[in-house]
């Protein structure tokens, strides 16, 4: 069996099963003990995707796959699949709506599941891109199913979001209800050669500020220009945006964690029962001194 050191080796000379069992070791107890190992992370731009089932979400990122391709960067595609990680639901239908990037060796595609995993989407998915991002890949696409908790923590990954939409109505609704359009940078309406795409574009105009484009992803229609406004994006990034992430990224971590965190329940059992407030057990469960299973040595702080 390789070593750790021996699949990174492989996989930045382009190993796409290195890279695969890479991933596989992040999403796993033994995450700390791979990225020890990367060194030095190189930069990486993230994209996020999302939008409602059947919006065109996996065909839109093949398209900019294949633009990103051209300029000859290596792409990485992320499907953030919420239930198990032998389940391939999300990969396999990307496999379907990518088969042209299937035999590319500068093209990996992967399931990342987020239950079951230490953290789920906040801890797998930053220890993921900087994975990738060590094993030379220039560009992340981050798609999600548009329904739950998950986009809101893409949008804390992600420079931009893009969220894809259906003509007419009822996307358009929907999105606003699942609160996808306040995660949005970019807003794309997909399939635009039907009917109530100009109507859509209207009614999304009236509710957001940030850039609405029309594509049909299918045809590579758009996609040129959503290229563009994605680069505009980033050319646009600033210091204050990345911490504002960071901070985004740090808090979201830290919430997974104090979920399983022992201390928690003990607080909230003392809670339910009347004998400590909620203030003061915020406070307990944040201050080391309050904890028994926390220790100081000096200046560092450990938990049991």
């Amino acid at each position: 069996m390789q070593t750790v050191a021996e699949l990174i080796d492989a996989a930045r000379t382009g190993s796409l099963r290195a890279a695969g069992r890479l991933l596989s070791l992040v999403e796993s107890d033994r995450r700390a003990e791979v990225l020890a190992q990367l060194g030095e992370c190189a930069p990486v731009r993230v994209v996020g995707v999302t939008g409602p089932p059947g919006a065109g979400k996996s065909t839109t990122i093949a398209a900019l796959v294949a633009a990103y391709r051209e300029r000859g960067l290596r792409v990485a595609v992320l499907a953030v699949d919420p239930s198990s990680p032998y389940s391939g639901g999300a990969l396999l239908g990307d496999r379907i709506r990518m088969a042209q990037h299937i035999d590319d060796p500068d093209v990996l595609i992967r399931s990342v599941a987020t239950r079951g995993h230490l953290g789920g989407l906040a801890a797998a998915v930053p220890a993921a891109i900087a994975l990738l991002g060590a094993l030379g890949y220039g560009l992340i696409l981050l798609e999600t199913v548009g329904v739950g908790q998950s986009e809101i923590e893409i949008a804390a990954v992600a420079d931009p979001t893009l969220v894809i939409l259906n003509p007419g109505a009822g996307d358009a609704v929907q999105a606003a209800k699942a609160g996808l359009l306040e995660v949005a940078d970019i807003l794309v309406v997909n399939k635009a050669d039907r009917d109530g795409a100009k109507q859509t574009v209207r009614d999304l105009r009236q509710e957001v500020s940030v850039p609405i484009l029309t594509a049909v992803a299918a045809q590579n229609t758009g996609i040129a220009e959503l290229a563009e406004a994605i680069d505009a994006h980033h050319r646009a990034d600033t210091g204050e945006r990345r911490s504002a992430r960071a901070r985004a990224q740090i808090l979201s971590l830290a919430q997974s964690r104090l979920r399983g965190d022992a201390a928690l329940d003990r607080l909230a059992a003392e809670v339910a029962a009347g004998t400590c407030d909620v203030y003061t057990a915020a406070d307990r469960l944040l201050s080391p001194r309050d904890r028994p299973d926390v220790h100081t040595n000096g200046s560092d702080v450990y938990i049991q």
